[in-house]
């Protein structure tokens, strides 16, 4: 199995503030070794802005890219299910896009940052939100979501810009194939074309390599194929 590649040294990581739907949020800041790169937005699992989230941020700035991954929960993290399912049932999706979007503004606002639109990568929870927000955040041209959660009815995509490239696990027991084929359909109707959605043999929240669950040969191919298409729509 190819091992995680570890992430290239960066010359800048910092917590940051900005102005986000009328309150002041935070998050995470990491800029690529050049200083300069498309931006793209990293939203958290219902963990919280987490390590390994962090982590996460300074391998798409290792791979050129100015990240932001805004702290949805205030500071707050989960350390078990129970306490991370009430944190998330505490933020409501709109007021979570809200802050979304806020974040998209001040990821642009940045001198260090080329691309006059943004990426967005999120993971379960996270994952979920990259959906919501792309369906109304003109801003955002590239929306990937890993094994996203869904919470309620899907939204509306009728004026989606955004291309999308979707990571699902075949055993995920959160997200069951006919839930990504539901989607597929869904985003097929309501936009004319037929988005990117990938199944691979793992379950839930693959990618992390601090979760049982991490299946190192699908994180990597999944993380390959993100970084290439987030340069693709970026530049």
């Amino acid at each position: 199995m190819p091992e995680q590649p570890e992430p290239a040294e960066v010359p800048a990581r910092q917590n940051v503030s900005f102005p986000s739907a009328g309150a002041t949020a935070h998050g995470y800041l990491a800029l690529p070794p050049s200083g300069r790169g498309p931006g793209v937005l990293v939203i958290q699992e219902w963990w919280g802005l987490t390590d390994h989230i962090a982590e996460v941020t300074d391998r798409f700035a290792a791979e050129g890219f100015v990240a932001l991954a805004p702290d949805l929960y205030g500071g707050s993290v989960a350390h078990d299910s129970g306490e991370a399912q009430r944190l998330m049932k505490a933020l409501p999706v709109s007021r979570g896009v809200e802050l979304l979007s806020g974040a998209v503004g001040h990821l642009l606002s940045l001198p260090e940052v080329t691309s006059d639109t943004v990426g967005a990568v999120g993971f379960c929870m996270g994952g979920g939100f990259v959906l919501y927000l792309a369906a109304v955040e003109p801003r955002v041209s590239a929306a990937v979501p890993f094994y996203g959660v869904i919470r309620g009815e899907l939204p509306d995509f009728s004026g989606l810009r955004a291309r999308i490239l979707g990571h699902y696990g075949e055993r995920d027991r959160s997200i069951p194939p006919e839930q990504v084929e539901e989607l597929r359909e869904t985003l097929r109707r309501q936009t004319g074309t037929t988005p990117d959605l990938r199944l691979y043999p793992a379950g839930h929240a693959f990618l992390n390599d601090r979760r049982p669950s991490h299946d190192p040969d699908a994180a990597d191919r999944a993380w390959r194929s993100t970084v290439a298409f987030l340069h693709e729509q970026l530049g």
